[in-house]
């Protein structure tokens, strides 16, 4: 393993996102903790962001218990969408400003919409080591971007290829997963992605192994169309009364209304709670009370919510669907079911929701088995070792996990 960083000069890292607290979302998540890790121990990290309303500027935040220097960028809201952008055709210029106040050793983009082009493009001028994460899939956005159908594959396409062309100017990409890896060197032409988790502070996860009481299910994100929670709904209208099932609905987004008016078309909306958004307490403390996780997304790089809920030491039912099966092991800590299949979510919701309580509690313990593998130090040591230009001996990857798609 990597030398600690206590033990070596600590770096100067620019962190360039497109999306960033108090943004809520798996890439936003990721580069918050991976920044507040690495100021912990003992670096000094700098965020390159769109603001998050109209005021932007230069000044200290604090995330996840670590203070850090944010360079927000003017934005505007994507219309249609809850992103915030800065204009691409400002981007070099601002990318520039910062680069040259901070002098970073490193800079580390995390998406190649905007931010991330223009910090590649004045990093790599500056003989500035560039490393990059990938989060993106087309399917995630494509949904607001208002493009007819007959026309979607071709955007799609060439969003792939203008990403390509973006992270080649890196020295080294990574993805969270090795499935989301090889998908990426497919569709992108390039070669040695690493797959590196994403990574959790798991013991700020509470798991109760407290006897059954209800049959809670959860689902945590985004409501918006991409995430297909309303599949979900209609397999708990599915479930025969008598395991008397309720779903809890962790978080915000365009889709809340029209849930709202499907479940009441099904007949369950009194089994139907709406959180909106939670603090992180409460995110907690809904992992904690509930059987099951459910995740219906067929687009998850990685999948930070399922993470979450397996360092709670819950079953998970997801999609079998890109990187997901690399974090449920189908009969061990829960079960995959065919994307977008009703009746097969249902089915095995409800195989759950039935089990004796010696198999639940043994997936219950299978969850917290596999989320070991995900510790954010690990993560830490890998990125540490991208940084400093150094060989990568131990990347963050689930062995156990299958390394093709099927």
């Amino acid at each position: 393993m990597p030398t600690p960083a206590t033990q070596r000069p600590p770096l100067k890292i620019l962190i360039g996102a497109d999306t960033f607290a108090p943004n809520v979302n798996g890439a936003a998540r990721f580069a918050e903790r991976l920044a507040a890790g690495l100021v912990e121990r003992g670096h000094e990290v700098h965020i390159m962001a769109p603001a998050a309303s109209r005021r932007h500027g230069t000044w200290y935040e604090e995330h996840e218990g670590a203070r850090m220097l944010m360079h927000r960028l003017p934005s505007w809201r994507w219309w249609g969408h809850w992103l915030r952008f800065t204009l691409p055709w400002a981007i070099k210029g601002k990318s520039a400003r910062v680069l040259d106040e901070v002098k970073p050793d490193v800079v580390h983009f995390q998406s190649h919409f905007v931010v991330g082009r223009g910090l590649s493009i004045e990093a790599r001028k500056r003989g500035i080591r560039v490393i990059a994460t990938n989060h993106f899939m087309p399917e995630n956005l494509i949904d607001f971007a208002h493009i007819p159908h007959g026309l979607r594959q071709l955007a799609i396409d060439a969003e792939w290829k203008d990403a390509a062309r973006i992270l080649a100017r890196a020295e080294a990409v990574t993805t969270p997963t090795k499935r989301a890896a090889e998908f990426l060197e497919q569709k992108t032409g390039l070669t040695r992605v690493y797959a590196v988790s994403c990574g959790i502070n798991a013991d700020e996860y509470t798991p109760s192994f407290e006897p059954r009481t209800s049959n809670r299910i959860t689902f945590v994100g985004r409501v918006t169309g991409e995430k297909h929670i309303d599949v979900l709904v209609k397999a708990v209208a599915q479930l025969p009364d008598d395991l008397e099932a309720t779903l809890e609905i962790v978080g915000d987004g365009d889709q809340l209304k029209n849930l709202e008016q499907l479940a009441e078309q099904l007949g369950i909306r009194d089994r139907v709670h709406f959180t909106g958004y939670v603090s992180d307490i409460e995110l907690r403390q809904a992992y904690t009370r509930s059987t099951v996780l459910a995740m219906p997304s067929t687009a998850e790089l990685q999948s930070i919510v399922t993470m979450e809920a397996m360092a709670s030491a819950l079953p998970i039912v997801a999609a079998d669907a890109m990187a997901l099966p690399h974090l449920v092991h189908d009969g061990e800590n829960g079960y995959l079911f065919a994307p977008d299949d009703v009746h097969d979510l249902a089915a095995k919701l409800e195989r759950v929701l039935r089990l004796p309580d010696d198999e639940f509690a043994a997936m219950k313990h299978e969850s917290l088995k596999l989320i070991a593998a995900h510790d954010i130090q690990r993560t830490l040591n890998t990125f540490e070792c991208l940084y400093r230009g150094e060989a990568v001996p131990d990347p963050v990857v689930d062995q156990s996990a299958p390394t093709t798609a099927d």
